[in-house]
């Protein structure tokens, strides 16, 4: 319960699944010499939404009554990634980790384990304008990383993206929302709640 960054050599769909079963959220990284590694965290807060305690702002209204997008799940995997690159200039989702998700995402190693992009698309251009990839255990889902196109024109579509997935992840009966460090205010802006590593992994082990 004192430490909450780990490091392994062991890159194997397997060891990834069962780090997530267990509530570690990885990362990766290369090392000075180029070594590839994962970075597991467990961490010591988490920022978790309720469903129905998601707060709406009036941007985004907006966008929701003009109906311009498009919502999808597992349309988009290969743009979904190359954008969340594009967008992070320091991304953690090198070569190897991608590789390590492709094989997930192929082999369906356990059913109760599935990745997930979620893509907002422009209605007319069928553009991605925003999305992000997560995986799914049980009845939970866990936001890893996303983008959002940065011109001016789709300024909240990111945040339109959280509304749609919000609503989507209730409807299909998702009980719990792990949005992982609770450090970013969009994150509390939107509604969610920050619980310490005890308190998570109590609700985790329950839904997952």
């Amino acid at each position: 319960m004192n430490e909450n960054y780990y490091w392994t050599e062991d890159c194997s769909t397997e060891f990834y699944i069962k780090a997530a079963q267990c509530g570690f959220i990885t990362t990766s990284f290369h090392t000075k010499k180029k070594q590839f590694v994962l970075l597991p965290e467990i961490q010591f807060e988490y920022a978790v939404l309720e469903f129905s305690e998601i707060k709406i702002n009036k941007k985004v209204q907006k966008l929701l009554s003009e109906n311009m997008y498009e919502f999808s799940i597992n349309n988009r995997f290969d743009e979904v990634i190359n954008n969340i690159n594009t967008y992070h200039d320091d991304s953690w989702l090198k070569p190897e980790y991608i590789t390590i998700l492709k094989n997930i995402k192929n082999n369906e190693l356990d059913k109760d384990f599935k990745l997930m992009t979620v893509e907002v698309c422009e209605k007319e251009t069928k553009r991605l304008i925003s999305g992000e990839i997560g995986y799914k255990i049980g009845k939970t889902y866990t936001s890893l990383t996303g983008f959002t196109t940065r011109e001016k024109k789709y300024n909240n579509w990111g945040k339109l993206q959280l509304v749609l997935l919000n609503k989507y992840l209730y409807k299909n009966g998702y009980k719990l929302w792990n949005l992982g460090h609770p450090q970013l205010q969009y994150k509390i802006d939107l509604g969610a709640k920050i619980y310490n590593r005890h308190d998570f992994l109590n609700m985790w082990n329950q839904h997952i």
